[in-house]
This record gives structure tokens, sequence and C-alpha cells, in this order.
């Protein structure tokens, strides 16, 4: 061949735009549009989906030969929502998923949880802490259908904070299951803070979780307890900066949360026992609250009938479902940026996803304020992983030209009836994740 470099380069082109001609289309008409950020619906639009991303939205029909057409009849079209505190590979608590059953169990379970979210509407999640980078490896790939996946890989925990799951008698620094199987890491003191962060990061995890504070049922920290000295959170902060990305901080009280803030950490994960001035510091700071309704304001309502709580956890509870109740009207007070995460996990709560937005209408939040929080909102903090975010092509959490073809057809409104969301199975008619049809009931 006299010239083969010119024929591979005609060759090339001549794939591109037989590509770009077999792009597959589909017109969704007839919807009236919640975008993600305004209190309103754009009634009798149209919208268009190439390969899988939103390319024209109108309010005159649009024509495109060869192109799928579903008809909307008028139902509302929202972004698919977006859960902030997913834990998929733990099921019935920790325990049970790191002792309980090895991890191919463990993987085929957090896959039938993932796909219940799908269901659900829920087509991104962020996963608060677990060993879930191979399966976010594989959805991002296309190997495996689920929601978009925003791991955080293993929580990061000191000897004695929320994530230390060993027994009483384990020997300090041993290397157990919970660190083999990347689950969790318990480290103690810059060093070995910094290479647990690059371990996750390394393996592809998009933010870096870390335990900042005790908790209400685990065994050896206390509620009042703050983790981590400043300087192991500066330098996993420091880590995650060097990334392009950030740390989220499970906390629930002042001191734990301000020294979080001190070290540069941009998400605070419960948060209930804080006090109004710290919420005023989130805000002039620019640090988001997520948001776990479900956890604080139901299932701590009564903490007498948790039969497996002892005394003392049934008073912690009790001091978080008080406490939740003042935090979530100083942050609606003080307009602090809420995104929704459930941190709802086994089968008990994997189909009750929706009921964590929900329930923030009992704290006085609007329909339209809790949508937010589970689409705009959310997709801003998930921006904040920066070059770690594999979606960067498109935008997630609202219905725009350029967006992700995320979308959920309701046959109601949740801008008047926010309770909508929780009657999936009957009301969701099509769900769709990256321009591929996941229900069609149309």
């Amino acid at each position: 061949m006299k010239y083969p470099a010119l024929k591979i380069t005609l060759l090339a082109v001549a794939t591109s735009l037989a590509m770009e001609a077999n792009a597959a289309s589909t017109i969704i008409k007839n919807v009236n549009i919640f975008n993600g950020v305004e209190d309103k619906l754009f009634e009798d639009h149209h919208v268009l989906v190439e390969d899988n991303l939103i390319t024209q939205i109108s309010a005159d029909p649009i024509k495109v030969d060869d192109a799928t057409v579903i008809d909307g009849k008028g139902m509302t079209m929202i972004p698919g929502l977006i859960d902030m505190h997913a834990h998929f590979c733990i099921q019935e608590g920790m325990l049970v998923g790191r002792d309980g059953y090895d991890q191919m169990a463990m993987g085929a379970r957090a896959h039938v949880a993932m796909m219940q979210y799908l269901d659900q509407g829920f087509t991104t999640a962020r996963d608060a802490g677990c060993n879930i980078l191979g399966m976010a490896k594989a959805i991002n790939n296309g190997l495996l259908d689920g929601p978009r996946l925003f791991p955080a890989g293993g929580f990061l925990s000191q000897t004695g904070g929320h994530a230390d799951t060993g027994s009483f008698n384990d020997v300090p620094g041993r290397v157990d299951d919970l660190e083999r199987h990347g689950f969790g890491y318990i480290v103690d003191g810059v060093t070995e803070a910094r290479r647990a962060a690059r371990q996750n990061l390394r393996a592809g995890a998009t933010q870096i979780k870390i335990m900042a504070g005790g908790g209400v049922a685990s065994e050896f920290d206390p509620i009042h307890m703050t983790q981590f000295s400043e300087q192991e959170m500066k330098a996993i902060v420091g880590v995650a900066e060097d990334y392009g990305t950030y740390v989220m901080a499970h906390a629930y009280h002042d001191r734990s949360v301000n020294r979080a803030i001190d070290a540069g950490i941009r998400v605070i994960e419960h948060n209930f026992l804080v006090s109004e001035d710290t919420i005023k510091r989130m805000k002039e700071e620019g640090v988001a609250l997520s948001a776990q309704a479900v956890m604080s304001l139901e299932a701590f309502a009564e903490p007498d009938k948790i039969t497996f709580f002892s005394p003392d956890q049934k008073s912690k509870a009790a001091k978080v479902n008080s406490g939740a109740k003042q935090m979530f009207g100083w942050a609606r007070k003080h307009d602090v940026l809420i995104v929704t995460g459930g941190d709802m996990f086994g089968p008990a709560y994997n189909t009750r996803q929706a009921d964590n937005m929900v329930w923030m209408k009992e704290v006085g939040f609007t329909p339209f304020e809790i949508m937010k929080m589970g689409t705009s909102n959310a997709a801003e903090v998930l921006s904040w992983s920066g070059g770690m975010n594999p979606y960067k092509y498109g935008k997630l959490g609202v219905i725009e030209s350029g967006a992700y073809a995320d979308l959920v057809l309701i046959d109601g409104n949740p801008l008047e009836d926010i309770t909508v969301l929780n009657n999936y199975k009957d009301k969701f008619k099509l769900v769709m994740k990256d321009g591929k049809i996941h229900k069609n009931e149309l």
C-alpha cells in the first residue's frame, strides 16, 4: 500500500462518522420536568437522549430519524436520585459481612442491593465505606449493572475508633481480616494514616471516609469520644487533596466536627449533637451535611424497644433522636448545603432508601428542598471528587442539555407530595440510567 497512514486515518474518520450516525436516540415526549434546580415543573416538554446524554429539551416536538419514542403521558420527569451514604457490602452489620460470609457471597448480596437501588430510582450512590472498589470498577467498565458508584473504599479508623470491630482480646497492631479484605483500616499516626488513604485512592476511591468520633452501637468508642488527632486528619486530607478530591467524616458532636473542619474535611456525616455555632461555621466555610433522617428520627425514636441495646446504648440513641431534630432545624435556618444519605443497609432497609428523603419533611423541609438534596445538591458534592470522578463527561442530578441521561418518570408530583417517592413499585413508570432503560411500564 502506497499511503498506509492515510488509509488508517480515513478509516478512523469513517468509523467515527458511522458511530455518530448510529447513535442510539430516544425521545421521551409529553413530560413535566423537575430539572433538579428550580421549584417548578416545566410542563408539556420533550427530551432527546442520544447515547448516554441528554442533548435537547424543548417545548416543541422533537423529530429524529430512527429514534425510539416514549410517550410520557404527562407524568413528572425527575433526575435520577442520588444516595450519599450507602454501605453496599454491609448487610446485617459489619461483623456479618466480614466474618459470616466470604467476599464472593458478600459481593453477590451487594449486587442485589444495587439493583434494588435502581428499582427505587437511585441511579447514583456514594458508598461511605467498605470493600466495594472492585465492584465500582466493574460497574464503571460496563461489566455489571448498577447505580453509578462513588466509593470511599475501606473506612479509616484509629485503634478503638468507630470502625474498630475487633474483639476485646485483639493484639494492638494486628493485621486482621478487616484490613486484609480492604473493608477498613485501623491506623495510628500520620504515616499509617497516609498509607491507608493512598491505598484506597490507588484502588479507585473517589473520596476518603474517616471516623472522627464515636457512635451509638459500637463497642469500643463512646459517643462523646473524639477520634484521630488533627495531625492525622490533616495527613489524610493532604493525600486526598494531592489526588484532587476530598474527605468525609463520621462525627456527631462539636469537638469532633470542629477538629475535622480545622483539618480541611469538607463533608460531615451525621452531625446530630452539634451546637448552632458549629452549624454556622459549616455554612461559613462551605462544609456540607450528609443527613441520615430515618436512622436518627425513626430508628432511635423509641430506643427502649431496641432489645439488643444496653441501657447506655439506649440513652445514646435517645440523645441522637433529640439532637437530630434540633440540628436539622438549625441547618435549615442557616442554609447549610445538605445532601441525603440513608446509612440504611440490609434486607430490612435496602428497599426503603427514599424514606431517608421523605422523613426530612418531619423536621420542616419543603418537598422542593428535599428534592434538591437528593439531586443537584448531591451532584455538587460529588463534583468535589475532581479528577477521581469516573463520571466527568456529563452532569449528574439535573435535567439539562449535556447532563447524563439518568431519568425517572413518576405518576405523581414530588414537589406537591414528597411521599410519592416511597411508592416506587406503582408510581415509577420509567427508570433510565446512562441512557439505558432499567424499567419501563409505559
